[in-house]
């Protein structure tokens, strides 16, 4: 560096560093659901999704994921596909929900990993796959889930071999433009949206 830069300063970093974002982690009530950190207790009533994120994306409090958690419990359990799933908080409560067979796809390999580890700690069995839902062919299923960017859900929603479909990971004032699909639902917080699509 003072090769490069000609300057050099260090600055001691406190014991623990890297764990500091746990004490921003907590847990969030989501209908029938309590997700939350393996460091937090769930209040009684509800069921728990226990979701530790390490490397993957997703810790289940971010608005997007709330809102798609939310009208995912209003469906009749099926055959259901979660893209770009992240830590494996939507595939985990469609298993807990009776939904089946669940399977997981994401390009990360990290969040494959996760989303499989969090399952197992949950109790609960899914298929989680590398895969890319823009390129790869994609199963015939009753629902898919996808809380992703809004290009992703906009380049998806043709691709999908699916009835319905709740999608999210925009903001309210960027309603995806959805071809061939109908909106039945819509669900809004702090700025965000989750909807529910049905082919025309």
């Amino acid at each position: 560096m003072r090769e490069s830069f000609g300057v050099e300063e260090a600055t001691e970093v406190a014991a623990g560093w890297e764990d500091g974002w746990r004490a921003f982690h907590h847990g969030v009530v989501v209908g029938r659901f309590w997700v939350g950190p393996p460091w937090e207790e769930p209040p009684n009533g509800v069921g728990a999704i226990v979701i530790d994120p390490g490397r993957a994306f997703g810790t289940g409090a971010h608005p997007t994921t709330r809102l798609t958690l939310d009208l995912l419990q209003e469906e009749q359990p099926a055959a259901v596909l979660d893209v770009g799933c992240g830590s494996g908080v939507l595939a985990i409560a469609a298993a807990k929900l009776g939904f089946a067979p669940v399977l997981a796809l994401d390009v990360d390999p990290a969040a494959v990993e996760v989303a499989r580890a969090n399952a197992g700690a949950n109790g609960v069995e899914i298929d989680a796959r590398e895969g890319d839902a823009l390129v790869d062919e994609l199963p015939t299923v009753d629902l898919v889930a996808a809380n992703v960017a809004l290009d992703v859900v906009e380049a998806l929603l043709p691709r999908l071999r699916s009835r319905r479909a709740v999608t999210s990971g925009y903001l309210d004032a960027d309603p995806p433009q959805a071809a061939g699909w109908r909106r039945v639902d819509r669900r809004h917080a702090d700025g965000w949206a989750a909807d529910l699509l049905e082919r025309r």
